[in-house]
């Protein structure tokens, strides 16, 4: 099955420049992948009664265009691959004419929360999520270098607006953590994000920002140095 969303560009979604902020993106691609588990029944509730939870590893997003302010728009989500813990899943963002404007791919693994570890995927997932074929892009490896050097900006904690039901900070709120230590005027063209290690309520989080050849790359780190995410961005 392949789950779509559709949706206009709202207000509250949009940057200073009146176009979907990067966090607002990720926010789409996330509620379009909730919403298909939802729909084929098995989504977070039934996850959670299972003690599972599916946990993000991994964003790969090249954007073409963000859209602006009012622009009708449609998310696209399937899962194209599962392999033992892993699923694997492209997201696609089409205006109203069909034309592509944002290609993703993440990868998932699900997560037995009352042991505290990976899971294979049961099979009954699988055939319900179903398998297509994946989309048109050059994937990129899963896991990213590790940053050296860099500027550290301003320690923050991590408040209740960063959570999520998995009571740990939502993937995209890195995003937005990453984004408030970049300059105002920048273009994205790709993102990429890879989870190393979970935050929680009051954990302290340290920002490293590192300009690169086309553009930067962050980290946010634990008091003990050790990375929760580490982001790349691509800019025009």
């Amino acid at each position: 099955m392949i789950q779509t969303l559709p949706s206009i560009v709202r207000y509250s979604e949009t940057d200073e420049s009146g176009r979907l902020s990067l966090p607002a993106l990720v926010d789409y691609f996330q509620d379009a992948a909730e919403l298909h588990g939802d729909r084929l029944g098995i989504g977070w509730r039934y996850l959670a009664k299972q003690h599972l939870a599916w946990l993000l590893s991994s964003w790969q997003i090249e954007i073409g265009r963000l859209p602006a302010l009012s622009e009708e728009i449609l998310v696209k989500t399937w899962g194209w691959k599962f392999q033992s813990i892993f699923g694997m899943r492209n997201s696609l963002l089409l205006d109203k004419d069909g034309n592509t404007l944002v290609t993703a791919n993440s990868v998932w693994f699900l997560y037995d929360t009352k042991a505290q570890k990976p899971v294979r995927v049961p099979e009954n997932i699988v055939n319900a999520f179903g398998i297509h074929p994946r989309a048109d892009m050059k994937y990129a490896p899963r896991k990213l270098p590790d940053m050296e050097g860099g500027e550290v900006m301003e320690s923050f904690n991590v408040g209740r607006q960063n959570l999520d039901t998995n009571h740990h900070v939502n993937n995209a709120q890195y995003v937005a953590m990453a984004m408030e230590c970049l300059p105002r005027a920048i273009k994205p063209a790709e993102l990429l994000v890879e989870y190393k290690k979970q935050a929680y309520l009051g954990d302290t989080i340290t920002p490293v920002v590192r300009r690169t050849e086309d553009g930067y790359a962050i980290s946010l780190r634990a008091l003990s140095g050790e990375p929760y995410a580490n982001l790349r961005l691509r800019t025009d």
